[in-house]
């Protein structure tokens, strides 16, 4: 971010190349004086000599002036807070046509027209002026449609279509938002600011649906983290209790037994071996006997992810949910063995070999296979 005149690259690049200024001068096609004044920063080469010092040098145009397209992420987040500081202390147009000058100089730099994008929608909205909070918004909107359009990040192009979508609500205009978001309503967290955009134009049952699934989504993720978060309780079971009891409460809540079995069926085997690191046999027994009764209770094919009495909106999530945990590519059999070996093959349970009633939930996991 630093300046850097041409004339002190020039000096710069013709000293790491060992040459006088007459021998660039030669080269080149111009006096020695020119040079001279170029590197005195009395003058500027012709634009038809930029070309020549670069090849010359070896270095690309945008070296040889002094000028990265590109900042670092240390730089824009530095760049951010300090313009966040100025628009919370200084007349909010000044502030603004410092942001259009920066952007103008870096206007190939996606993550930092991002960045400025988010801060004319943060601080535009705090305007009481109608017409500024609507021109800081349109011009954060143009900002967010460059990135969509041309940033080779698809993590970046995704935020920034949800920013744009999320203008056209400021601005007013659901359905602009709603055409944005529809085809990729299945992705969080898209299906929340599309339900506001169907509620705007007054299709509560369409934006109802949409909340429903972002629930069922939420309650799914979160019941595929929780096994993920077990493993650091090797040591404390406390943590491990509590932590139980929360997703068990979950669990009987939303009635995921019969909503999203396969989606808690790990966390059972989680909980088990958590317990099993604790040394607590009963416990860990407990949540095996859980697993098997719901191992035993499926139905196949598998046919369970539908709504109910509470999922009223959803008819049938594996249709509307295309995350692909309705979709298990597996022959029945492969299924029901891997599910078993869960327990009887997971070295974790060994210490429980001998004890009764882990032989029963065997016998019932093998009897499942037949």
């Amino acid at each position: 971010m630093t300046e850097v005149t041409i004339g002190k690259i020039i000096i710069g690049k013709r000293k790491e190349k060992g040459v006088t200024q007459d021998e660039l001068a030669h080269f080149i096609g111009v006096s020695k004086s020119s040079v001279s004044k170029w590197e005195t920063g009395q003058s500027l080469p012709d634009i038809a000599h930029l070309p020549q010092l670069a090849s010359y040098f070896g270095a690309s145009l945008d070296e040889l002036m002094g000028y990265d397209p590109q900042m670092t992420k240390e730089d824009i987040n530095k760049l951010y807070e300090e313009l966040s500081t100025e628009f919370a202390a200084k007349p909010f147009d000044e502030v603004m046509n410092r942001c259009r000058d920066i952007i103008k100089k870096y206007f190939s730099c996606f993550p930092l027209l991002y960045r400025m994008g988010l801060l004319f929608v943060n601080y535009g909205m705090t305007m009481e002026d109608d017409a500024l909070e609507k021109a800081a918004i349109t011009e954060a909107r143009e900002l967010f449609i460059r990135v969509k359009k041309q940033s080779g990040d698809a993590e970046l192009k995704q935020l920034a279509l949800r920013l744009e979508a999320t203008c056209e609500l400021a601005l007013g205009r659901p359905n602009e938002a709603i055409e944005l978001l529809q085809d990729i309503s299945c992705q969080p967290p898209h299906e929340g600011l599309l339900a506001q955009a169907y509620m705007m134009i007054g299709k509560e049952a369409e934006a109802k649906t949409l909340f429903q699934k972002k629930i069922y989504y939420n309650l799914h993720m979160l019941m595929g983290t929780i096994p993920q978060y077990l493993v650091f309780f090797a040591d404390d079971c406390r943590q491990v209790e509590e932590l139980c009891k929360r997703a068990t409460g979950l669990i009987s809540a939303f009635h995921l037994k019969t909503l999203d079995p396969t989606g808690i069926l790990p966390f059972y085997i989680a909980a088990a071996q958590a317990y099993m690191a604790n040394g607590k046999k009963a416990e860990a027994l407990d949540l095996l006997e859980a697993y098997t009764d719901l191992v035993l209770g499926l139905t196949y094919p598998l046919d369970f992810l539908k709504g109910d009495a509470f999922f009223d909106s959803i008819k049938k999530l594996e249709d509307e949910l295309p995350f692909g945990q309705a979709e298990m590519p597996r022959d029945e059999t492969s299924i029901r063995q891997s599910m078993a070996d869960e327990v009887i093959e997971n070295p974790v349970f060994s210490a429980l070999f001998d004890e009764p009633r882990f032989k029963r939930l065997c016998g019932g996991l093998r009897g499942n296979l037949r």
